[in-house]
């Protein structure tokens, strides 16, 4: 299993953490210490599961094609307005990702970064509907040959910590890791208002394989 960079500290963390508290319950309350161990590799796993990063290639890239950007459960499909950056509506794909899914983000059409910006906020649960608006979160405008959109990296109640790693005038590949959200998490994609969707609300969509919308 490859697990992602974000997550090699909080593992490294998470291993010390563990091992002392069990060297402590075994040398103080053995008879609890085997019940601990088990909760402990438990919790172990799930640490280790959330910054699993497989490798996602594309089977077939196309500039035409938008392809999921993370993998999850979509949540909104609706026009709407964007009023950062495009200031005019668009049409919105929301992808809610669990503390159970692949949280890195990948670029949904390959192109050059046109806009980033970073903006603090609240921490309203990732699927309220102020969330994309009102919560932590991160834009990020790519443009092709074929159209533009936007990517909008979106913290949750739980988290807080978002990171991505691109710059305006960048090229990024279709497919290209961009960001990474740390602990259950929303991702909104704002799209032309004529593309086509792919996808239906309650879909589970994986990043890199599903496509979410021709043009």
């Amino acid at each position: 299993m490859i697990i992602h960079r974000e997550g090699h500290l909080i593992i490294l963390i998470t291993t010390l953490g563990l091992g002392l508290i069990n060297a402590l319950c075994a040398g103080y309350i053995p008879v609890l210490q085997p019940w601990l161990g088990i909760v402990s590799l438990v919790f172990f796993g799930l640490i280790v599961q959330f910054f699993r990063n497989p490798p996602r290639k594309i089977a077939q890239k196309n500039e035409g094609w938008i392809y999921a950007p993370a993998d999850g459960q979509v949540v909104v499909i609706e026009e709407t307005e964007e009023p950062e950056y495009f200031k005019e509506k668009k049409l919105q794909v929301s992808i809610f990702m669990s503390p159970l899914n692949v949280h890195v983000n990948r670029a949904a059409i390959g192109g050059t970064v046109q806009y980033t910006k970073y903006h603090p906020g609240k921490y309203l649960v990732a699927w309220h509907p102020k969330s994309s608006t009102e919560n932590e979160r991160t834009t990020v405008v790519i443009k092709n040959a074929k159209t533009e959109i936007l990517l909008r990296q979106i913290a949750g109640a739980v988290a807080r910590r978002i990171r991505y790693y691109v710059k305006e005038g960048q090229i990024l590949e279709q497919g290209q890791e961009y960001g990474f959200i740390k602990f259950g998490s929303r991702v909104d994609l704002f799209l032309p208002l004529d593309a086509k969707v792919k996808v239906s609300i309650g879909q589970k969509v994986k990043g890199n394989v599903d496509v979410i919308a021709t043009l």
